[in-house]
């Protein structure tokens, strides 16, 4: 009997949240559903770069502050203290190592690990903080990294927020285990191919704008171009679907059908993607109702969509939006 384990997307993660005692204060910030319900599906690697520079736990805490000229991590109670470089520092070096990685989650607020919204401190006291500053580590990470999915554990309560970012991670996931096979011109086609409507229901002109990548497929060096698609994607990507989104790509797909179907048939899918427009019923219910109607009138090539079955249909992330 084989010992194999099916591989996992491989995830990085600000380790307060996986219940690590790392924070200033010596606690830490447990999320249940990140490690009991993604943590079914993802192996999680934890990181605080806040230790990882050499900061002690319990430690004085740090924040952001601008002082006129750029943004620095400076300490709350000796603003001599300036940890901005070796923050970013190790971000780089992190980044680096992440050829596998399919995404990263990280602490909302954090002056080191925060995605968005992190409070700046004014250099003059009186000023209020404003709240759109990013953690010194993860602006760096992002920065050297621009294909990797990184999300907010408190966005991720979000729902629609929540399968966007996991949509992302199973696409790289993907992506990642073709490039460990083999990438050639055919398997680039074959990838795009198979994402076409995926896309589509997220960022219709980010297809637009990888249609002439993958015809260049045959004639330029893959190396240099499979870069510069993949970021196109994923950027692609991090645009939510919305309801008129998802209808628009299950009438594409019901057009490959659609000469098989009955009129009884037509009238009831047409009804159901009509009330996921108009936010009566989620996604889920016409896609399941189109995979019913698939099983019925097969078609290869819709069948191979990822846009019907991105990620683990276990998750339900579609049951909430």
């Amino acid at each position: 009997m084989s010992n194999d384990v099916e591989p996992r997307p491989k995830l990085g993660i600000s380790s307060c949240l996986l219940g690590n005692e790392v924070r200033y204060d010596g606690g830490h910030k447990h999320n249940a559903y990140i490690r009991r319900t993604l943590g079914e599906y993802f192996d999680f690697i934890p990181f605080c770069p806040e230790v990882a520079i050499g900061l002690s736990t319990p430690r004085p805490p740090i924040r952001l502050v601008d002082d006129g000229e750029s943004v620095r991590v400076l300490g709350t109670e000796d603003s001599s203290l300036d940890y901005t470089d070796k923050l970013s520092g190790y971000g780089d070096r992190v980044s680096g190592s992440m050829d596998d990685y399919c995404g990263y989650i990280v602490k909302k607020d954090s002056p080191s690990c925060g995605m968005e919204r992190v409070k700046i401190y004014q250099g003059k006291k009186e000023a209020p903080p404003v709240r759109r500053g990013s953690g010194a580590y993860t602006a760096a990470l992002m920065a050297s990294r621009p294909e990797l999915p990184v999300e907010e554990e408190g966005r991720l309560m979000d729902p629609g927020l929540r399968e966007n970012f996991v949509i992302r991670v199973f696409t790289l996931f993907r992506w990642r285990c073709m490039v460990k096979e083999g990438l050639t011109p055919g398997s680039l086609v074959e990838f795009h191919t198979r994402h076409k409507f995926l896309i589509q229901a997220h960022h219709e002109a980010t297809y637009r704008q990888l249609g002439p990548m993958v015809a260049r497929a045959g004639s330029e060096d893959l190396d240099a171009l499979a870069p510069e698609y993949l970021v196109c994607l994923m950027q692609g990507l991090r645009h939510v679907t919305t309801p008129g989104k998802q209808a628009n790509v299950l009438m594409h797909i019901m057009g490959f059908i659609k000469n098989q179907m009955t009129p009884e048939d037509k009238t009831e899918m047409l009804d159901l993607i009509e009330m996921h427009q108009s936010g009566l019923v989620p996604v889920i219910v016409p896609i399941t109702l189109m995979n019913h109607f698939l099983r019925r009138y097969p078609h290869e090539y819709i069948e191979k969509q990822y846009f019907l079955e991105p990620h683990p249909r276990e998750l339900m992330l579609r049951n909430h939006i």
